[in-house]
């Protein structure tokens, strides 16, 4: 039941939100194509800058792999599956399927609610954990954002899921001090190359789990004062599924070292460090664990959604962290389920001190990417349904034995507290599905339609472009205009900028002496000096239009 709720709500609405710049890359770079043959500094047509989006039947495996390696920053496992998957889809119109693109990650984020119940279930040893597990996962509105994107996150979350039950395994071993089985050793490696092979910051979960086994190795030395048994039987298949995993991620170091050179592509996690902006990760880190539960439409640009939306997840949240709280207390003095709860909130924890050591000590800002969190988000799940399953099915002896005479608040008690819970996070499900939570960068839709209102006479849209990034935001453009059929065909200008923005200063103002007037001028995301042909243009108010997520824009008539 909740495997059918959730890939219901991840396929709901697929194709409804436009592809944004990281989803074009995925496109691309699955095809087997890049963005080199698009031209540079001269005006294009939208069939022009959308021909990488074609399928290429001759494109192989080996195709992607090389373009990745290459051109991009991701490793490789991912972008080969949806090779392989795409094929099986007709292209749309001579592009891509975007169904097709995007039901890839949003089915394998339905896979995650059965293996957060085999999780749920082999670590508290309860069916009702992994029940409750599923269904929170089922309708986490983070986990429908996660699958409603052409991106590798949701195979990610896969891996990281998997990598914690081998974790829980071995944690039980430790406790039993009985040697860890071959073949869970060997799982455990496979698991872990495959997650690296997907996202290189899954080795952020491999750190925690680190973490976390030195934990479990100080608390028995704390409990025997001996040295001896770190070097016992389970602990020996620890050492060797570390190498193992160490040698699959060494295997990338020479990738890693050529992204280095294509460090553009990163530019904008690179956190600012004035004034206030140093409480920004902790405010973005805040959000996004509150998001996995709950999200209301607090994005709306209409206030009269807003503040109900605001005011219902304050008081939801009042309500329900005092409750989950509880249950995990009570959960921390059963004796078989206390080890458990430290090894998941210590994974939750440690992942969270990482993000904060990188924005604080290294400028790297992770918490910017809400993407990124997928690291630990299994194990929030994992310790909401373990708290729940206290909700449903509260022990006496150990409530009384903590004073706690009532698990719920405000009258509202037991399963009718778990059913409040789980609405609310189907309702923020539905929040993701229709674009009010979890809103897309980028809105080219509304762009064009933009566009379409105002300019009567030919148009001409450019651009200052660095990376295949800037491609990617016109992309989402040229790619409505397609799908409107409009007869108005507007002209593309990339720009490109290296270190000086006057090459694309220039580059504009070759391309305008050569169109003929009258012409509509659309500077977007243009970050340049202005060409002196434009200043023979006049200048639109573009303060009585509206502001479009994505596209900073001026508009000049050219008579």
């Amino acid at each position: 039941m909740w495997l059918i709720i959730g890939i219901s709500l991840r396929l709901a609405n697929l194709t409804a939100k436009p592809p944004w710049t990281d989803e074009f890359a995925t496109l691309v770079f699955s095809l087997g194509n890049t963005f080199s043959p698009v031209p540079l500094d001269r005006a294009i047509a939208p069939d022009i800058l959308l021909q990488p989006l074609q399928p290429n039947p001759a494109a192989s495996i080996g195709d992607v792999i090389h373009n990745l390696a290459t051109q991009d920053s991701h490793p490789p496992l991912y972008f080969v599956l949806a090779h392989l998957w795409m094929k099986l889809f007709p292209s749309d119109g001579g592009l891509v399927s975007l169904f097709a693109a995007r039901s890839l990650p949003a089915i394998i984020g339905a896979a995650l609610i059965p293996c957060v119940y085999i999780l749920g279930k082999v670590a508290f040893r309860s069916s009702l954990v992994g029940h409750l597990t599923a269904a929170m996962m089922a309708v986490s509105p983070y986990g429908v954002f996660l699958s409603q994107e052409a991106r590798h996150y949701t195979l990610a979350a896969l891996w990281v899921t998997a990598s914690l039950t081998c974790l829980v395994i071995a944690t039980r071993h430790i406790q039993n001090r009985t040697p860890l089985p071959i073949w869970i050793a060997l799982f455990w490696v496979g698991i872990n190359a495959l997650g690296i092979a997907t996202h290189y910051f899954f080795t952020l979960t491999l750190c925690t789990e680190a973490i976390v086994l030195i934990f479990l190795a100080w608390l028995q030395l704390q409990t025997s004062q001996k040295f001896s048994l770190l070097f016992s039987p389970p602990w020996r298949r620890i050492y060797a599924v570390a190498t193992g995993t160490c040698v699959a991620g060494l295997i990338w170091i020479p990738t890693l070292l050529e992204n280095e050179n294509r460090g553009a592509l990163t530019e904008w996690i690179r956190g600012s460090r004035g004034g206030l902006d140093w409480l920004n990760p902790i405010f973005q880190a805040l959000g996004t664990l509150i998001a996995m539960i709950s999200l209301l439409p607090v994005e709306s640009s209409q206030l009269v959604v807003v503040i109900p939306s605001g005011v219902v997840m304050l008081t939801f949240f009042i309500w329900a962290v005092p409750i989950l709280l509880r249950g995990i207390k009570i959960q921390l003095q059963h004796p078989e389920n206390r080890i458990m709860i430290q090894v998941f909130a210590g994974i939750v924890i440690s992942a969270i001190a990482l993000f904060f050591i990188f924005a604080y000590f290294f400028g790297i800002d992770l918490t910017r990417g809400a993407r990124y969190n997928f690291v630990y988000f299994p194990a929030i799940v994992i310790l909401l349904g373990a708290s729940l399953a206290v909700c449903w099915h509260p022990p006496k002896e150990l409530m009384e034995k903590n004073g706690i005479k009532s698990i719920g608040r405000w009258g509202i008690n037991g399963k009718k507290a778990v059913m409040l819970i789980w609405l609310m996070g189907f309702f923020s499900a539905v929040t993701v599905i229709c674009n009010l939570g979890y809103q897309k960068y980028y809105r080219p839709d509304l762009f064009v339609q933009l566009i379409q209102q105002t300019s009567p006479v030919p148009v001409l849209i450019a651009t200052t472009h660095k990376t295949y990034v800037h491609t990617g935001e016109m992309m989402g453009v040229a790619r409505e205009f397609k799908l409107a059929n409009s007869p108005q065909q507007p002209l593309f200008l990339l720009a490109h900028q290296d270190r000086d923005p006057n090459t694309s200063t220039i580059a504009l103002e070759n391309t305008l002496k050569k169109l003929p007037r009258p012409l509509d001028l659309w500077l977007v995301n243009f970050h340049a000096p202005v060409a002196e042909t434009v200043k023979t243009c006049v200048i639109s108010d573009t303060q009585s239009l509206p502001s479009i997520n994505g596209y900073e824009y001026k508009l000049y008539h050219c008579q």
